[in-house]
């Protein structure tokens, strides 16, 4: 029963006021969700940032009847927001003098939350723990070109320099750097010591010499050297050219990375913030003070403003004081993160004789394939082989170790893996069915530590073989799994990798079928998702598509229901939006008698003279394409830290030279657990499983159910809803578990 009013571009409306804010209503935000940029309007607003640009917006406020104020915007939209809450009681107060009666005085009501939506994450990490609004957009796009170039270039043998946005902050170039394996990053928090160019030339001329076909140098537009002084993409072209003849490339993308379509992970992010907001504002007292509203992990929270305000100030003052050290631990813990591992990959060296650990390694896939499972194996080998362990691939999961197929890796290997789909070592085969031949071969390749990546299976193999510790002497090593599988149905972690590389193909489907429905009037879609029991396919998608409804296992439905959702779109028919669309998993997983074909005939017997229904069944498509920015990203940190958690294991259990890891804490699951990277022994899952169902038994994102029917206009309360808690910025290292 709100009010709302959307002032065009930005502070800019506020300040002229009059047509330039505009009442919305329900038809306004429709169908919008898969549109870029912003339908309302951006500008760098000039006269806002004076005293008198704000006395007119706080009188245009007051004449449309505003007391809430929702700022989307960056570094600029945080600062001004922060000055105009300040300031409102004085601006109050001089329009009253000035003789203006519209506000009678009484309390002050005004409110302001602000959503973190910038492209280079210009304040602090502490406040947005994962990323900001169209962050993870930005960088779908700037992997779309790189694929496009690399493919190219690696044809002909060239050197990539590719310039990203990123004045102020390098976090859009160290993330795609991550993700693409460079070779080289230049940012604005890390200049490189003096004699980069040396170095620079040294890496590219060993990497040349062990066979490597491409080069990738990524360059923030921002980078400085140790003086301050600006490095430029072409700079680093004509140094590559003149000192190694290598022909070289420079692209230079700039605002090309604005555009595109909004990836799955920012439609439901916006989505969330987006309702955080406004109970924010409902919740507010005119004590409460200003809010942003983040992400951490995967839980919302609230910072103060002006602690994010004072967190930008900081990091300013550290740049320009030549601190960067301290800059990168004021980005944040999620900053530093990838920071550390991207150097840690990027400038490792093979182990010498002396560094040998005498300790191995075997890594294999378990499980169907999902996409970013290549870019954690590549991780972790190489974590692995540069601590000096005997590392080893396994082709074919566990039939392939019980036949012998493992492979003895070596420094280099994986090249190019991060950006391929599938994977490439799996199988479904659980050891059960081959045990002794699976203890044999643990025995003759002398496999100290398992590390398991896949879905499910892969932590049924784990429990398989820990219960089986007792029979087999052998199978008292070190084991870890990391969760990876397109359903997210994986104990232990609120994220499995693969899930958001499926999600995002699942959404892009559903925008082509919506899309199809242009040129045809009162059209509903039955679409059918993958996901077995578990419904956080479906409802994600459903969330991020602007679904209707999505039916799922976890959540049962009668045929009421039912009824509810068919008479919900025939009164959508009658208004402008004329389209609907409705998610269901595959087969019997939503219900044994509510299938999907079931939903189908029901919808097109009902809407018969309403609307005409069609039935489109996504299948093995989700389990395809190019791991997405984040799957990479977090295949590639979960890899990394769980070799480093198995050799902190294969140390601590290493006696009279062999390992004996006998304890429940010794074969864990590594994953996401609200704001933390955590490790779970598996024996501990087990009470937190239903097996018959491959689910855990609590499920984190079931309370986004509620979100997906206030989205689709269905009667609901926020009472229902859990909101975000308050927490305030601070300096607390990276908790990975390892």
């Amino acid at each position: 029963g709100l009010l709302f009013f959307f002032p065009l571009q930005g502070y800019q409306g506020l300040v002229d006021g009059g047509q330039n804010i505009k009442e919305a209503n329900w038809q306004t935000v429709s169908n919008i969700i898969q549109l870029g940029g912003t339908i309302i309007g951006s500008a760098r607003c000039k006269a806002f940032t004076t005293r008198e640009g704000r006395l007119a917006a706080a009188c245009n406020l007051l004449q449309h009847g505003i007391t809430n104020l929702c700022v989307i915007g960056g570094d600029g939209s945080l600062t001004g927001a922060h000055v105009f809450q300040a300031e409102w009681s004085s601006l109050l107060e001089q329009l009253i003098k000035e003789g203006n009666r519209l506000y009678g005085g009484g309390e002050n009501s005004e409110s302001v939350s602000h959503l973190p939506g910038l492209l280079a994450r210009f304040f602090s990490s502490f406040t947005t723990d994962i990323n900001s609004i169209k962050w993870y957009s930005e960088l779908h796009c700037l992997q779309e070109f790189q694929n496009i170039f690399f493919s190219s270039i690696f044809s002909h043998q060239r050197t990539f320099v590719l310039e990203v946005m990123g004045r102020h902050c390098g976090y859009l170039a160290l993330v795609s750097a991550l993700a693409s394996g460079a070779d080289w990053l230049f940012i604005p928090e890390a200049p490189p010591l003096d004699g980069w160019q040396e170095n620079l030339c040294a890496r590219l001329g060993e990497r040349r010499s062990n066979g490597a076909r491409l080069n990738i140098i990524i360059v923030a537009e921002g980078a400085i050297d140790q003086a301050g002084k600006p490095i430029t993409s072409n700079e680093i072209k004509d140094l590559v050219v003149k000192r190694l003849g290598l022909d070289t490339r420079v692209t230079v993308l700039g605002h090309v990375q604005r555009g595109g379509t909004p990836s799955a992970f920012d439609r439901i992010l916006s989505s969330r913030l987006g309702l955080e907001a406004v109970l924010a504002l409902l919740e507010a007292s005119p004590e409460t003070p200003a809010c942003v509203i983040s992400l951490s992990g995967n839980q919302i929270v609230r910072v103060p403003l002006i602690e994010c305000v004072h967190m930008v100030k900081e990091v300013q003052k550290a740049m320009a004081e030549k601190r960067f050290e301290k800059v990168i631990q004021l980005r944040g813990k999620v900053f530093e993160s990838n920071w550390n591992i991207y150097k840690l990959l990027a400038h490792q060296t093979p182990a010498t004789k002396k560094t040998q650990s005498n300790l191995s390694l075997a890594i294999l896939n378990v499980g169907a394939p999902a996409a970013g499972m290549n870019s954690a194996v590549r991780a972790a080998a190489r974590v692995g082989m540069a601590a000096g362990h005997t590392v080893y691939a396994v082709q074919d999961g566990f039939e392939g170790l019980a036949k012998g197929e493992v492979k003895h890796l070596k420094m280099g290997w994986g090249g190019g893996w991060s950006g391929l789909g599938g994977n490439f070592l799996s199988y479904r085969t659980l050891p059960k069915t081959c045990m002794e031949e699976i203890v044999e071969k643990i025995r003759s390749f002398n496999i100290q530590a398992l590390l398991i990546i896949g879905g499910f299976e892969g932590y049924e193999a784990v429990l398989q073989l820990v219960e089986a510790r007792e029979t087999y002497a052998e199978l008292r090593i070190v084991m870890c799994v990391i969760p990876a599988t397109i359903s997210n149905n994986f104990p232990g972690s609120d994220l499995s990798v693969g899930s958001d590389t499926a999600l995002n193909i699942s959404i892009e489907s559903c925008d082509r079928i919506k899309q199809s429905a242009s040129g045809t009037k009162r059209r509903v879609f039955v679409v059918e998702t993958m996901g077995g029991y578990c419904g956080y396919l479906a409802t994600m998608t459903g969330i991020a598509a602007g679904a209707d409804a999505a039916y799922i296992y976890e959540d049962p439905f009668s045929i009421s229901h039912l009824q509810t959702n068919v008479k919900h779109l025939a009164n959508k028919m009658k208004t402008e939006i004329q389209r609907g669309l409705v998610i269901s998993p595959r087969g019997e997983k939503c219900s044994k008698n509510f299938t999907t074909e079931f939903l189908y005939n029901l919808y097109s017997a009902e809407g018969k003279g309403i609307f005409d229904c069609r039935m489109n069944i996504l299948g093995h498509l989700q389990q395809g394409g190019t791991p997405t920015p984040f799957d990479r990203n977090y295949g590639i940190k979960l890899g990394v830290w769980a070799v480093q958690w198995i050799t902190k294991q294969l140390k601590a259990n290493f006696s009279n030279g062999r390992v004996v890891a006998n304890t429940a804490e010794s074969a864990c699951v590594i994953g996401m657990k609200k704001k933390m990277t955590e490790l779970t022994p598996v024996t501990q899952l087990k009470a937190e499983t239903d097996f018959e169902h491959k689910l855990p038994k609590e499920q984190w994102w079931l309370k986004l159910r509620l979100l997906l029917k206030m989205l689709a206009n269905y009667p609901t309360s926020f009472e229902d809803y859990v909101s975000g808690k308050l927490e305030h910025v601070s300096c607390k290292p990276l908790n990975t578990g390892t």
